[in-house]
């Protein structure tokens, strides 16, 4: 029977991909990447030679209807992102909704994702946490932020390099440049680094090391 199935893919090492995400990407009908350049790197990697398609946030509103046709005339479709689990921060959610919409049957495999790692990571306290995924790059961003004075879970945050040195004082601003926090860069690969500390010590931390690579930033939550 077809269906959708995620395939969550490595966030950096390659060792890290599981052999069912393997399997099931080498018998799919069709992939579906967010960057078929990158996805094309992994899978030649692999030696996985299944047809490969464009779907990432530009084009997944007229996307899903016509993958949904596919999958209703018997063709399984796999979808990966660059990195980590489809619909995490990631293309994937419209998709999904989509076929449970149209009563087709998706399968979601456990796998990686940046956010659990550096979260244990980081020592902050893990039973309970909220993930925030990136801020608005402009419009919203402080909104968000406010929003979040009085949140009491561990909160997680994806960042870019070019805005983490913002992000990081926006957050002392909002939160208090004493609060606990780490910052995960480049998890499970060569240059993998975790700095842990109060948001300012963070900052300038950063300011005299430019920031490179992807990072997550770890957030205590408000002390009750």
């Amino acid at each position: 029977m077809s269906k959708l199935i995620l395939v969550p893919t490595p966030v950096g090492n390659l060792k890290d991909i599981t052999l069912r995400a393997l399997e099931v990407l080498e018998s799919a009908d069709l992939i579906l990447a967010e960057d078929t350049r990158q996805s094309s790197k992994l899978l030649h990697h692999f030696n996985i030679k299944t047809p490969l398609q464009s779907h990432h946030k530009f084009n997944e509103h007229k996307s899903a209807e016509a993958v949904c046709n596919k999958i209703l005339e018997g063709t399984t479709v796999a979808l990966i992102s660059d990195a980590g689990t489809p619909g995490i921060s990631d293309p994937g959610f419209l998709l999904v909704r989509t076929c449970i919409e149209k009563g087709i049957e998706i399968e979601t495999l456990p796998g990686a994702t940046a956010l659990i790692p550096a979260l244990v990571n980081s020592g902050l306290p893990c039973e309970r946490f909220c993930f925030e995924g990136f801020l608005p790059q402009k419009k919203g961003r402080n909104k968000k932020l406010s929003a979040l004075t009085e949140e009491q879970r561990t909160m997680i945050f994806y960042e870019s390099p070019y805005r983490l040195l913002k992000a990081l004082g926006e957050m002392s601003e909002h939160f208090g440049s004493d609060r606990q926090a780490s910052v995960s860069r480049e998890l499970s690969k060569i240059y993998e680094e975790t700095k842990r500390g109060t948001l300012a010590e963070l900052e300038q931390y950063y300011n005299e090391h430019p920031p490179k690579g992807e990072f997550v930033i770890v957030v205590a939550g408000k002390k009750e």
